[in-house]
């Protein structure tokens, strides 16, 4: 009953507040509680239409607990869909390509959210409904660039998280595209501005960064941009597969501009010298102007070698390079009968000066000397275009022009030839030849009888003379000599003195007339006096003494000379509506007469061994030799021809007949000793050229024709060849040289021209309809109805098309050579070979190119050659092999194409023979 009564008060107690609750809804009641300050202020944003917003700086922001960020300026941030301010997470959303600007920091992704009370901003991709992610984040700070998965970065502390970065570093001097050096790390930290911490990175310079066909794996490192990566444990990976080629660490430069630094050797092993250390040493660049590179050799067996190399340049003033080689080289071991010791060296110097730097004188210098068997022998790999060197050349000048009237070029040059052929010396030694130096120097024409700069009629005013000077000192040594006192030991001075005189006039119109003379003054600092001694000895033979007599001495001589000469036209013509319209001879025929007498002043006499007098000078033996004895007294006579003809175009459009050369040249000439007692006539000299087949052979020749007769001992006798029963002309020499070259881009040009041609006859003959134009992707249908060829298209397909073999491109490349000497009959040829060089690009990344010969009076090969080079992505590979001969050789090379990890790579070679 009591539990009734209680029941009975809950639920009228409960009625009561129902009530209550409805009658008070529409009332606002007024509550007790003081209101207090929120310490969290928002930012003012815009509506979420905006696009751009910007964030002030840190004086219109305060933290929850009162504390300012660190932000030094305004942070500018937009984003395509929507921004979205969070009061609660007190952080701010911006969604579809979003960017945030802060100072030299730029961030672009998919999503970025940035929490504006501890200033950080996460930044990440963008998932669509297939599940696929776009839009990465790309980070910018300062010149650094990193595209990652994503990124968590602090602008007050300026750290940096980042996932599955990319960056890209350059290397060297500021190279682009392959010698850049991109770094993939699954982890990155960003300690501060110039150090990056890594965890599982990739390094490689291929193009695809995605799936590199080669890359180092990095378990650790440390990145300093632009300066370095310094590695943990690292090997290298091809297409994924891990090798054994690996570091417990590693050190890659990434310094842009030249960097002092260790160049690594390279390691294998030769088998007449041992293993060996190659090309390792030190590269250091001093200021901007200079840099050296030593580098060496070290072989097992003893032998060794240092190189130095260093380049050097001032802007708008000069550059060159010097190249110092010097070689120890030990074959087989001590002990051993083939035992050998020697040295080699060379000296390479280049420089060169910009045209700006002083418009009146100039110094240059192209220096390359060295031992003579330096290439043959040399360590390390030779070109075989330096094995095949028969010649050492160097000249080093400085010429000065002197421009006032009448103006001057002088120069003063020291050269150097050096013979590298074998046996090239009766003696067995090379000879070298040197100029130490040579002086020269030349006036202008100037024409005393005439005004400076009025027109030149008749004989008088068109008279000319010159000046110059020719003074040098020249030797002869060999390379035991070479740069010791003995080189000087046959010294010889000389200087010639020449003052030309000429002048030029017209003939009956239509002859043209010049007539000059020539004075010479020979100067030299030793003459050669000869005398004969008799033997002491009955059964001994006497001897022809020279003395050389030291001070100055000097001679003069002079000649005269005159020559006449017209052109001749003639033209055959055929018709304008044949295909040869005409054909034209042009000839230019010269007459000349020279005229020099005999200087006998200079001439001395002695008694020879049976009583003969002998006539000597005592100028033989100088630099510039003795003067004429005996009179010159000839005429002679010369022919050029060209012979060309007119062709009609096959263009109709085009009115103008084509030239085309028949003879290019065809040159005729020989001559008339009016003083000789016999054999007055001279050969004659026939040489001329051509080119046939559009221009891709040219043919040259050249012979020799004597009209005199020739006794059994091979000498010329004072008959003419005809009335020994011979031809009119004998021939005593003959040469021919023949190129030919092709190579696919004629053919193609051909093709091209054909199909041109045929679709200019088809196009208005059929109209295409549209479903024409689908059914080949090469050919397209104009508004017109016209068909339309997309050659450009066509040719992109065919570079990718293994089916179009023809489009492969090739080049191909004959030489013929003969000589032929019959000057005594003897009837031979003193060369005679065939020479084949091409090349042919199977693939974009395939070629194959080679040269071979053969010459047929030796009855062999000449120097032959196979090249085979592949590009593999990110490496190069070749192969040159030279399979038999003096140089049989070949080797192997692959290698990192960038420069960066150009030390990469793996190089075998056979060694060529000793000579």
């Amino acid at each position: 009953m009591q539990s009734n009564k209680h029941l009975l008060l809950f639920l009228f107690l409960l009625l009561i507040g129902v009530v209550s609750g409805l009658a008070q809804e529409d009332k606002i009641i007024s509550l007790p509680i003081k209101a207090a300050k929120d310490t969290i202020v928002a930012p003012l944003f815009p509506s979420p239409v905006e696009k751009d917003t910007i964030l002030n700086d840190s004086t219109q922001i305060a933290t929850a607990n009162g504390e300012s960020p660190l932000l030094l300026d305004k942070i500018k941030y937009k984003a395509k869909d929507s921004i979205i301010l969070s009061q609660k997470n007190q952080k701010i959303y911006l969604y579809n390509e979003a960017e945030i600007y802060y100072q030299d920091t730029e961030l672009k992704a998919g999503i970025i959210i940035m929490d504006y009370v501890n200033n950080e901003v996460y930044a990440g991709r963008m998932k669509d409904t297939l599940g696929v992610y776009s839009q990465l984040p790309y980070f910018k700070q300062g010149d650094q660039v990193v595209i990652p998965d994503s990124i968590r970065f602090n602008f007050d502390t300026q750290k940096a998280l980042i996932f599955n970065s990319r960056t890209e570093q350059q290397a060297g001097a500021g190279q682009l595209g392959n010698d850049a050096m991109k770094v993939y790390a699954e982890i990155t930290k960003k300690e501060n501005d110039s150090v990056y911490f890594m965890s599982e990175a990739r390094i490689t310079t291929a193009e695809d960064t995605i799936n590199p066909d080669y890359y180092i794996r990095v378990r650790k490192a440390k990145l300093v941009p632009g300066k370095k990566v310094i590695a943990g444990l690292s090997n290298i990976y091809i297409a994924d597969v891990p090798t054994p080629i690996g570091l417990p660490f590693a050190y890659f430069p990434l310094s842009v501009g030249r960097t002092a630094g260790l160049l690594m050797p390279s390691i294998g092993n030769d088998p007449n010298r041992g293993y060996f250390l190659q090309n390792g040493g030190y590269y250091l660049p001093i200021g901007d102007n200079l840099d050296i590179e030593l580098t060496g050799d070290f072989y097992t067996n003893g032998s060794w070698g240092i190189r130095s190399r260093s380049n050097y340049v001032k802007r708008y003033k000069y550059s060159g390079s010097i190249n110092l080689r010097y070689e120890n080289l030990v074959t087989s071991q001590k002990g051993f009968s083939d035992f050998s010791r020697s040295s080699n060296y060379n000296i390479q110097i280049s420089h060169s000066q910009d045209q700006k730097a002083s418009p009146n004188s100039r110094f240059s210098a192209s220096v390359n000397l060295g031992s003579s068997q330096y290439f043959q022998n040399a360590l390390g790999r030779v070109s075989s275009g330096n094995l095949l060197r028969n010649n050492l050349s160097s000249s080093i000048s400085y010429s000065k022009t002197f421009p006032a009237y009448p103006s001057v070029n002088a120069s003063i040059t020291a050269t150097h030839s050096q013979n590298t052929s074998p046996g090239s010396t009766d003696d067995g030694k090379d000879n070298i030849q040197m100029t130490l130096p040579t002086f020269q120097a030349s006036m202008e024409r100037i024409f005393p009888f005439a005004k400076r700069d009025g027109i030149k009629k008749g004989v008088f005013q068109n008279i000319n003379l010159q000046y110059d000077v020719n003074a040098r000192y020249s030797l002869t040594t060999n390379d035991e000599d070479f740069l010791k006192a003995e080189m000087f030991d046959n010294g010889r001075f000389g200087a010639r003195h020449r003052i030309p005189l000429a002048t030029n006039f017209k003939l009956l119109k239509y002859l043209s007339v010049s007539m000059g003379g020539n004075y010479e003054d020979i100067w030299t600092l030793e003459t050669f006096n000869q005398r004969f001694e008799e033997a002491e000895e009955p059964t001994q033979r006497g001897t022809v003494v020279r003395d050389t007599i030291k001070g100055f001495d000097r001679y003069n001589s002079y000649n005269f000379s005159a020559s006449i000469g017209t052109t001749l036209y003639g033209t055959f013509r055929f018709g304008d509506d044949k295909k040869v319209q005409a054909i034209r001879h042009v000839m230019r025929p010269s007459l000349s007469y020279g005229y020099a007498p005999s200087f006998d002043q200079f001439y001395d006499e002695y008694i020879g061994e049976n009583g003969e007098v002998v006539q000597f000078s005592r100028f033989e033996g100088t630099l510039n030799g003795a003067p004429r004895l005996g009179k010159s007294n000839s005429i002679s006579f010369s022919l050029a021809n060209t012979l060309e003809a007119k062709v009609r175009d096959k263009d109709s459009t085009v009115i103008e007949p084509k030239k085309v050369p028949i003879l290019s040249n065809l040159n005729i000439s020989t001559g008339y000793n009016l003083e000789a007692d016999s054999l007055k006539l001279s050969p004659l000299s026939l040489n001329g050229g051509t080119t046939i087949l559009n221009n891709k052979m040219s043919i040259n020749f050249s012979a020799g024709l004597d009209p005199y007769a020739i006794d059994n001992n091979g000498r010329r006798i004072n008959t003419f060849n005809i009335d020994n029963g011979g031809s009119l002309l004998r021939l005593t020499r003959a040469n021919v040289n023949i190129g030919y070259r092709i190579d696919s881009e004629m053919f193609r040009k051909k093709e091209e021209d054909e199909e041109e041609d045929k679709n200019e006859e088809e196009a208005g003959q059929f109209d295409y309809s549209a479903q024409d134009d689908l059914n080949n992707p090469f050919e397209r249908v104009d508004e017109y109805g016209n068909r339309e060829y997309d050659e450009d298209t066509r040719r992109d397909q065919d570079i990718d098309n293994p089916v179009y073999a023809s489009k492969i491109p090739w080049d191909f490349n004959l030489a013929y050579s003969a000589t032929y000497n019959n000057s005594t009959r003897q009837n031979e040829f003193g060369s005679h070979s065939l020479m084949v060089r091409g090349n042919i690009q199977l693939s974009p990344r395939w070629k194959i190119g080679g040269s071979t010969g053969y010459d047929f009076k030796g009855k062999g090969f000449t120097l032959t050659q196979l090249n085979i080079s592949r590009k593999l992505g990110s490496f190069n590979m070749r192969f040159n092999w030279t399979p038999f001969g003096q140089y049989k050789r070949w080797d192997f090379f692959i290698g990192i194409t960038s420069d960066i990890l150009k030390d990469l790579k793996w190089e075998n070679r056979s060694q060529p023979p000793r000579r």
